[in-house]
């Protein structure tokens, strides 16, 4: 983990999401379901970044523009420069015979980078529209659906799956494959375990998950 200030190469429209793309630096990126801390100018609080993809020389955020500070992120132009902290917490194991990657909405951010280092295994994702479902351009070898059909539905038996999304798909996830890789999201203030900010309730023990997760076993 280090931090340091990074300059933007590019920001790329990706339907409603922005790919942020960095220069790299010193940063090592981690393990695929780790994540950094980018913090805009201007802006009181960094907010936790999946990285989406790192070619070489670089770092790439997928980003939802939903609140100020993301919005500040996705609003950056090339040049311009940013505090980037991390890498963080715990990723995804990676020792598996038949890996599934499942992914909903912005969760599908850190399943390009995973499907490098699996070497390209099948995926579903679920999204809310066909515009959204453009994210899925990112991710080799992958199935999509729009609502009203659940991309649960499209897990088969059998696979060892590795799942990011919103907690009710992930919650959906368990229940079709109890031995799960799940990525949970929450907000974050500081991205080490000082905060107790990113604390969730998981079957009834509290986690924070920048230090016990992002990623935990559904069982």
């Amino acid at each position: 983990m280090r931090r340091e200030r990074l300059k933007v190469v590019a920001g790329e429209e990706v339907g409603p999401y922005t790919l942020v793309r960095i220069e790299r630096g010193g940063l090592d990126p981690g393990a695929p379901g780790q994540f950094f801390m980018l913090e805009a100018p201007g802006r009181l609080l960094p907010r936790p970044m999946s990285l989406c993809l790192a070619p070489r020389g670089e770092l790439a955020f997928l980003i939802d523009p939903i609140g100020p500070g993301t919005r500040a992120l996705c609003a950056m132009e090339p040049g311009d420069h940013l505090q980037v902290l991390g890498p963080l917490g715990n990723g995804f194991r990676l020792e598996l015979d038949r890996p599934l990657l499942v992914g909903g909405g912005i969760g599908v951010a850190p399943l390009p980078h995973l499907s490098e280092a699996l070497k390209q295994p099948p995926a579903v994702l679920g999204f809310r529209s066909e515009w959204h479902a453009q994210a899925a351009e990112l991710v080799p070898n992958a199935q999509t659906c729009v609502e009203p059909t659940l991309v649960t539905q499209l897990i088969p038996e059998g696979m060892d799956v590795l799942a990011c999304g919103p907690e009710p798909m992930l919650e959906a996830v368990r229940a079709v494959a109890p031995d799960a890789q799940l990525a949970w999201e929450a907000p974050m203030a500081c991205g080490y375990g000082a905060c107790y900010g990113c604390a969730v309730e998981i079957d009834g023990e509290l986690k924070r998950l920048c230090v016990e997760g992002p990623v935990l076993c559904a069982a």
